[in-house]
C-alpha cells in the first residue's frame, strides 16, 4: 500500500500537522514526507529536536505517574497526539490499574489511529475535539461517562498550548478547564519557548510551524507561569521549590544529568487545584 493509500479522510499530506511531526521527532511512522522534509530542514540547525521531544514525553508520563500515586484515579489527555510508547493510560494504569483516561486531539490523523490509543477495557476514549472551545470537550457524553467532574482529576495539557495565539487566550483556556475540574485536581503542563535559544534556531522553528497546519506561540518562562496562577505549583524534585523548569528536570532522579539542551526547549510545571 503507498503512502497516498494510507492518508485519512480530512487529512492533508501535504501540509506538516504538529500531531505528525511529534510523531516524526520520537521515532514513529505515521508521517508523511511533508513533515519529515520539514523537520529535517529544522534538524540542521537545532539538531536537539528529538531530544526536545522525547524528555518531552518523559515529563508527560512522569508526571501523569505522579499524579495518579496522589489518588487521582481519572485523566483528561488534551492534544493527546499519535500513540506511541508509553500512551498516558498505560503509564497511569502501571500505578493504578482501575484509572480512566480520556484522549483528545483536534487532529483527523490522530482520530485515524485513535484505536492504537485506546485500551480494551473501556477505561479510555477519544474525542475528536479542539482545546479552544473546552465546552465541546467537558460537556461531551464520551467524558462525562468516562470522567465523574466531581471527582479530583489530572489534566494533562503536554506541548498543545503554544498552538494558541495571545488573541485566543490561552490563560483563560487553561482557567476555564481548571474551574471545571473538583479541588484536588492537578494540572500537567509543558510549553514550548525560545529562551535562551540562538537566533537561527528560533527563526527556523518559527519558519517550521508557519508552513505548518498549526502555529507556533513560545513563551517565556514568565508567561508560562501564568498558566499556573491560582493554583498551588509542586516542585520539580525533591529538594527544589515549587516553580516552573525544564520538562528534562521534572521529576528527574538526577536533575543535574537530565538537563539536556533538548529539554531546554520546554517549560513545564505540575499544579493542584486548592
Amino acid at each position: 500500500m503507498t503512502e497516498a493509500e494510507l492518508v485519512p479522510p480530512g487529512v492533508d499530506p501535504s501540509t506538516p500537522s504538529p500531531a505528525r511531526l511529534y510523531d516524526y521527532y520520537l521515532g514513529g511512522k505515521n508521517n508523511f514526507q511533508a513533515d519529515r522534509d520539514a523537520a529535517e530542514r529544522v534538524r540542521k540547525v537545532m539538531p536537539e529536536l528529538s531530544d526536545a521531544a522525547w524528555a518531552n514525553r518523559g515529563f508527560h508520563q512522569r508526571a501523569a505517574r505522579w499524579i495518579t500515586q496522589r489518588g487521582v484515579r481519572q485523566f483528561i489527555d488534551i492534544g493527546s497526539g499519535l500513540p506511541t510508547r508509553g500512551n498516558t493510560h498505560e503509564a497511569v494504569q502501571q500505578i493504578d490499574p482501575g484509572a480512566r483516561v480520556v484522549y483528545v486531539d483536534n487532529d483527523p490523523m490522530v482520530a485515524a489511529h485513535a484505536r492504537e490509543l485506546l485500551a480494551d477495557d473501556g477505561s479510555t476514549t477519544f474525542i475528536l475535539a479542539d482545546m479552544r472551545d473546552p465546552d465541546s470537550i467537558l460537556d461531551h457524553p464520551a467524558l462525562r461517562e468516562l470522567i465523574g467532574l466531581g471527582k479530583p482529576t489530572g489534566l494533562l495539557m503536554t506541548s498543545v498550548v503554544h498552538f494558541v495565539a495571545d488573541d485566543g487566550d490561552p490563560w483563560g483556556l487553561v482557567a476555564r478547564f481548571m474551574a471545571a475540574l473538583a479541588p484536588g485536581s492537578y494540572l500537567a503542563l509543558s510549553h514550548a519557548t525560545m529562551d535562551r535559544l540562538p537566533p537561527r534556531m528560533v527563526q527556523a522553528g518559527l519558519a517550521l510551524y508557519a508552513r505548518a497546519a498549526e502555529r507556533l506561540y513560545p513563551r517565556s518562562r514568565a508567561e508560562v507561569a501564568r498558566f499556573f496562577d491560582g493554583l498551588d505549583l509542586v516542585p520539580p524534585y525533591q529538594g527544589a521549590e515549587p516553580a516552573v523548569g525544564y520538562v528534562g528536570i521534572w521529576g528527574a532522579e538526577d536533575p543535574e544529568a537530565a538537563d539536556s539542551d533538548g529539554s531546554r526547549v520546554l517549560y513545564c510545571g505540575v499544579a493542584r487545584r486548592r
